[in-house]
């Protein structure tokens, strides 16, 4: 079926990913690599193969019967390959001393929370893994290849946990703030109606988890059929300073030049934070200290963002004002 050409492992993640997201786009932001050159190595996978893998559509990639059958191969040998990689590394862990690997959907608490457990693991060595896809982070933890995730559930959207993962919730409901040009005409209210911005273009990233679709059901519930721009939002700063755009944000995050970060009034959209860890018999312990050590550092690095951040604090303030992220933790 290969015409003996033997496939690298790498294609066959490549492969996997595209099955596992149903999109070359988001299986290129899992691989940390960009859309065409996935693309190219997909074509290039295909000639070696002979033939077709996957179907593109408008709703994205979904395998053929030659990918099918080329899947059934290649996820066996992907997953004694991760199998293979986290055995060594907790291997060579041992011998090197403690490690911990965590990993993250992107915060600003994320630094603060890396200096504390720094300064409370001087001697372990601590790395970081960022991606946009919650779940895939979840996967992550669950085969081992992570200690730790913090990750968002777009509310509406359940995460799929795999079985063997305790999550702790660090905040049960987040409010989701919008990004605005500075220019905007709702950017003058403190908090606008999101009826306000229903002629604004907004731009949401398909690869995030949960974002489009907490997003269009929101609007649907207010009865408006927005203008969507599907892209990346590490370019979205600056499209939401030219006015092109507006985005959904975090509350912790801050506002660029040319840009002012507001609530929505009555919160419609809104996430739950959580700490996952693996709970299966015969897994290592998280870190020295064990995981309460791990969610207290998150909980203190999440609660100095949300004091610093003017907007997020305003909104803390207006609700029953003895929020525990207004008071500074005393050491």
């Amino acid at each position: 079926m290969l015409r003996r050409v033997e496939l690298e492992v790498r294609h066959l993640r490549a492969l996997c990913a595209i099955a596992e997201t149903g999109s070359v786009h988001k299986a290129a932001r899992q691989l940390g690599m960009t859309q065409p050159s996935l693309t190219t190595q997909l074509r290039r996978i295909e000639q070696c193969v002979g033939g077709q893998l996957f179907f593109r559509g408008r709703s994205g990639s979904t395998p053929t019967p030659l990918g099918r059958s080329v899947l059934s191969r290649a996820r066996p040998i992907i997953a004694e390959m991760a199998a293979l990689v986290s055995e060594a590394q907790e291997a060579a862990g041992r011998a090197a001393g403690e490690r911990l690997r965590i990993g993250s959907t992107g915060s600003p608490a994320v630094p603060g929370w890396l200096r504390r457990i720094h300064d409370r693991l001087p001697e372990t060595d601590t790395t970081i893994h960022m991606d946009v896809s919650a779940n895939a982070l979840l996967r992550m933890v669950a085969a081992n290849q992570l200690d730790a995730a913090f990750v968002h559930e777009v509310e509406g959207v359940p995460l799929s946990v795999p079985e063997g993962l305790e999550t702790r919730v660090l905040v049960e409901r987040e409010p989701q703030f919008v990004a605005l040009p500075s220019g905007h005409p709702a950017a003058g209210e403190p908090a606008p109606r999101l009826t306000d911005l229903a002629d604004s273009r907004w731009m949401v990233d398909p690869s995030v988890d949960g974002d489009w679709p907490g997003l269009r059901r929101v609007f649907a519930e207010a009865g408006i059929e927005p203008r969507v721009v599907f892209g990346d939002y590490l370019a979205a700063a600056d499209l939401v300073a030219s006015g092109e755009v507006v985005i959904a944000c975090q509350p912790t995050a801050r506002a660029r030049p040319g840009t002012v970060i507001r609530p929505l009034c009555g919160d419609p959209l809104a996430v739950r934070l959580l700490l996952a860890t693996r709970t299966a018999p015969g897994t290592r312990r998280t870190a020295p200290g064990g995981t309460d050590a791990l969610f207290d550092d998150l909980e203190s690095a999440y609660a100095e963002v949300a004091r610093a951040s003017e907007s997020y604090r305003r909104w803390l303030q207006g609700g029953s004002g003895d929020s525990p992220l207004l008071t500074p933790v005393v050491a």
